[in-house]
């Protein structure tokens, strides 16, 4: 372990070996002699590489031996050396020179690394469709590596990471803590006249804060607070204005507590004024689905089995969702706090496992209005773990 660490570690070194040795299984049954990870979720998960420096090209490679290696920009390298678990031989940074220029590429200096290492060849497993790898990216490494054959390992360390340890469940459980802190806050502070933008730094605080109870403060989320009101909640994916909120208009927050990069989000509905009716039938479809889907959310079902039990049940009242009712989660960097693994959809036949995590995610988008009340849960062998502990009914301030 190298002496400059200061960031506290997630987990210990022991654990981060066992990851390896499966990882290594896994490659060999695909045949892939080396993995070049650029999401930094899976960075992460390998290495324990936690920075914001995404913005620029980054990776972690598992070669066929010896420990990964964390590749970045030279700058960046100080933060490796205090975050990894790998010794500080297997951190390697790359000129500044590099960054951001038309002159050259920083996957043409890791080419000449690999080469000098004698990993230039045999089959290498990239993250193809990956917001952080892009085309230019591979095409330097084809030029660069002409002996190789690269091959599409989009997924490969996520669905590694679908089973939560006890301690991630432990990190998340924690990042429950923190998003009922934040929809606690909303519920004080939300009123006729509020400016969206202040609620916004009220939402900020409770995440981050540190909690002298719990004996924690928060991370940041992957994706901002998400509070459209009105019609503009017909929209799942808008964010704040500086504009005072009105009477007569409902809002969704949809939110997520954050701790060790690991996310628990959650949403819910609050009604400033009198709901119309609609509002109202709707909340009541989507609480009955939600407590129809959490019925069938255990081991040995299937992701479909949740998204059907909630699906039949609001087009029993003659409502239809044309989009999915969750997906999985856990340990995440921007823009999403997603695995990208599992949905929760009808035809998803994945087996669910103890350990296993999702945002379900049951909100619904009409044409002038929206309405979210959603719950994070993990797998059990019983009844699942619903994280949170708030009110699902929807909050009406008059």
């Amino acid at each position: 372990m190298n002496k400059l660490q200061r960031t506290p570690e997630r987990y210990t070194t022991e654990e981060y070996r066992k990851r390896l040795s499966k990882l290594r299984l896994k490659m060999e049954k695909q045949g892939l002699d080396m993995l070049i990870l650029s999401d930094p979720s899976n960075m992460s998960w390998v290495s324990g590489y936690g920075g914001w420096s995404f913005y620029v090209h980054q990776c972690v490679v598992v070669g066929p031996t010896g420990d990964p290696i964390w590749f970045g920009r030279s700058q960046d390298a100080q933060g490796a050396y205090r975050t990894v678990w790998i010794s500080r031989d297997n951190v390697i940074g790359y000129p500044d020179h590099y960054v951001q220029s038309t002159e050259c590429h920083p996957m043409e200096f890791l080419c000449e690394k690999l080469t000098d290492m004698g990993w230039d060849k045999g089959t290498i497993g990239v993250e193809m469709d990956n917001y952080w790898f892009s085309a230019r990216a591979y095409e330097r490494l084809q030029h660069g590596l002409p002996n190789a054959k690269f091959q599409d390992a989009t997924g490969f360390i996520n669905w590694e990471r679908a089973v939560k340890s006890d301690k991630e469940l432990e990190y998340m459980r924690q990042a429950a803590r923190i998003v009922e802190r934040m929809h606690h806050r909303i519920a004080d502070k939300v009123d006729v006249g509020v400016r969206k933008c202040d609620l916004v730094a009220e939402i900020y605080d409770a995440g981050l804060r540190y909690d002298e109870w719990y004996g924690h403060g928060g991370d940041y989320p992957a994706i901002v607070p998400l509070l459209p009101s009105g019609p503009d909640a017909a929209a799942p994916h808008l964010t704040w204005d500086d504009l005072p909120m009105k009477n007569n208009e409902g809002t969704f927050f949809e939110i997520a507590g954050c701790y060790q990069r690991y996310h628990v989000p959650l949403s819910r509905t609050i009604f400033l004024g009198k709901p119309p009716q609609e509002i109202l039938d709707a909340e009541k479809a989507v609480i009955e689905g939600m407590e129809a889907g959490l019925e069938a959310a255990r081991a040995g079902n299937t992701c479909h089995h949740i998204a059907d039990a909630f699906f039949n049940s609001l087009e029993k009242r003659g409502i239809v969702k044309d989009n999915r009712c969750g997906y999985s989660i856990g340990l995440s960097y921007p823009p999403d706090w997603g695995e990208r693994t599992m949905s929760l959809r009808r035809g998803d036949m994945t087996e669910l496992e103890p350990g296993m995590t999702f945002h379900f995610m049951t909100g619904l988008w009409m044409e002038s209005w929206g309405y979210e009340t959603t719950e994070s849960i993990a797998i059990t062998d019983g009844d699942p773990e619903v994280f949170c502990d708030l009110p699902r009914k929807m909050l009406v301030k008059s």
